[in-house]
């Protein structure tokens, strides 16, 4: 088989036999190697843009980390700066709540008027219009704010607290003495001095006077005072100390409730509890007593006194 080429090669054509081994084999070979280049050459071209687009596709996955990462950094430094403010806050309230009470006790004992000094109410305030800033104050400086106003609250307090010790003083003054009796209803069930006790049947000494009475017969506090105690005593039961300052302090025991907590100023003649029969106790009725200078005394004198 001849195989016919035609070339510029001397201007004529030329032709190669076939049939010939020694031709045959360099042109087969050659052929192959044409073949393989060209299937490589095509795989390389088909597979290029593919590896192009996945090392994209990992760029933008490796900055999707990097931004979730940051805003989940960002989330909780925002959170915690939150927090911090709420926080804050919250103890900024609660120190106006007792700012607002305290006014409350100082305007009753000062004996003002209380539409002019409403704690319920904001303070009146007005003026001509202003442009505000329409620069938004950052964190750091709201939190420097919240301090300096808590400083201002807590100096405040303290003012009021030593105002309020003053007119305390002024009002036991007035109203610390003992006078009348511990009932509005009731009748003297046992006086003050040695008896029998109702549990022994032996003499043993009553340090007080004891008024019978209906369960849930309201107690009265003798005079203007401090309760300095409340709550269960060995052998009073359900007790209330109160400080009347002068050196008085009376005690009412064996209630069935107490209606005043330690801290609270109390007024003459105020509800402070109901009877009861609480502790070391027969019935209902309440336990009297007085001491002067830490010294039990005969509550007899303060009881036929009037208020």
């Amino acid at each position: 088989m001849n195989i016919i080429l035609f070339t510029r090669l001397h201007g004529r054509p030329a032709s190669v036999n076939l049939g010939q081994r020694r031709v045959v084999v360099p042109i087969v070979l050659l052929l192959l190697s044409a073949c393989v280049l060209l299937i490589h050459a095509g795989y390389r071209l088909g597979h290029r843009p593919a590896e192009q687009a996945g090392s994209v596709a990992f760029d933008w996955r490796s900055d999707l980390r990097d931004q979730r990462r940051l805003l989940g950094e960002t989330r909780r430094q925002t959170e915690a700066g939150l927090d911090a403010l709420a926080l804050r806050i919250g103890q900024l309230q609660a120190q106006v709540v007792r700012m607002e009470a305290l006014g409350e006790r100082l305007v009753k004992m000062a004996k003002l008027d209380k539409g002019e000094f409403d704690f319920e109410q904001p303070p009146a305030q007005g003026g001509p219009g202003q442009l505000a800033s329409e620069q938004t104050a950052d964190a750091p400086d709201l939190l420097l704010t919240l301090d300096q106003l808590a400083e201002q609250l807590e100096d405040r307090e303290r003012q009021l607290a030593a105002l309020e010790s003053l007119l305390l003083d002024q009002t036991l003054n007035e109203q610390g003495y003992p006078t009348g009796r511990p009932v509005e209803r009731g009748w003297l069930s046992s006086g003050f001095g040695k008896r029998m006790d109702p549990f022994t049947g032996r003499k043993a000494m009553h340090e007080g006077v004891d008024f019978a009475g209906k369960l849930g017969a309201d107690v009265v506090a003798v005079a203007a005072g401090v309760v300095t105690w409340q709550g269960e005593r060995s052998g009073y039961g359900n007790l209330i100390e109160i400080n009347h300052g002068n050196g008085y302090v009376t005690r009412y025991g064996h209630n069935q409730v107490n209606l005043v907590k330690v801290g609270e100023t109390v007024k003459q003649g105020q509800v402070i509890a109901q009877m009861g029969s609480s502790g070391r106790s027969t019935g209902p009725h309440v336990h009297f007593e007085v001491q002067h200078h830490g010294k039990l005394v005969n509550p007899a004198r303060y009881l036929q006194a009037k208020r």
